[in-house]
């Protein structure tokens, strides 16, 4: 089967197709197992990645560098750009013109929309988008698919449900684009009036004739989703007047948990703040914790691995 992968940019996931993601995710649980039985190998010895971070992170700053480090790669680990020449005034274009002559792979997080895209096309080297302003994630929106996918198996008519602040949140972008290729998905979108999906996103879904719907309140739809997908109010990409009107707009307590279905599960890519109440870790339905941490680092091994690997 074609590595679709191999020396080519991630910038966004729309050029993906189903057998695109079937070898990925294949590939991950192979890795997978090999992490379990050894903790990694060494196929990517010799090969560097530069994470260049110009946004806060944790999560995925991390699940990169030990991804990296579990396959046997070497790192150049720029976890705040602002402390590097950005600061002096180097441009996106200049700073990937250096670093892809130092690395195999660049990983870019940035603030404003585009500007991972910007960096490609000035890399020699491939480029992965860890997230760019309030556009895309698309290694989070693979690792969402893919714990989904491990929890059902079949995608085909499953019913999704988006609660929280969706106009800001980019990993909704990212996985709803891939639960498109899906022709018989439902999506539910529930947002307060001021924070709803995008426009773009919208029209994305509509040229893909993904059946959706938009409401303000969740409580009649709990019952008949098998994925609850919970964000948090993004603070950082709006006004601290907006951010107090709408933050707790939703508190999915165990009660609300324990109205759905017994096999569906409640994913949250985190950090969480108070969307989620501590309780519901608890639940069988909560994998957050349980299974889509871990899921991220086996997904960006196996992306690691095809891009810079044919084979």
């Amino acid at each position: 089967m074609k590595n679709s992968f191999y020396k080519k940019h991630l910038v966004d996931i729309t050029h993906l197709n189903i057998e695109d993601i079937s070898i990925l995710f294949k590939r991950a649980s192979e890795i997978k197992k090999i992490v379990e039985l050894k903790g990694g190998d060494s196929r990517l010895q010799g090969k560097i990645m530069a994470t260049l971070f110009y946004e806060p992170s944790s999560r995925t700053f991390s699940s990169f560098v030990t991804a990296m480090q579990r396959l046997g790669g070497g790192i150049i680990p720029l976890f705040s750009m602002f402390n590097s020449s950005a600061v002096k005034g180097e441009t996106l274009e200049d700073t990937a013109r250096v670093f892809s002559s130092y690395a195999d792979l660049l990983v870019v997080r940035h603030p404003e929309l585009g500007s991972v895209r910007q960096m490609a096309r000035y890399s020699s080297v491939p480029v992965v988008n860890a997230g760019d302003g309030i556009g895309d994630h698309p290694t989070q929106g693979l690792t969402d698919l893919y714990t989904i996918q491990q929890k059902f198996g079949d995608l085909n008519k499953l019913h999704v449900l988006f609660i929280g602040d969706l106009g800001h949140y980019r990993p909704v972008n990212s996985l709803s684009k891939l639960l498109s290729l899906y022709p018989q998905i439902r999506i539910s979108f529930v947002s307060p009036k001021e924070v709803p999906i995008q426009d773009g996103l919208k029209k994305y879904l509509v040229s893909k004739k993904v059946k959706f719907i938009e409401a303000n309140s969740f409580e009649n739809i709990l019952a008949n989703v098998d994925v609850l997908y919970v964000t948090r109010v993004k603070k950082e990409y709006m006004t601290e007047s907006l951010y107090h009107k709408i933050k707790g707009s939703y508190v999915l307590t165990n009660i609300f948990a324990n109205s759905m279905k017994n096999n569906s599960i409640i994913m949250h890519c985190l950090p969480r703040i108070d969307e989620i109440s501590h309780d519901v870790d608890s639940n069988s339905r909560a994998v957050y914790f349980s299974q889509q941490v871990r899921n991220g680092m086996y997904v960006r091994m196996a992306i690691l691995d095809m891009i810079l690997r044919k084979n």
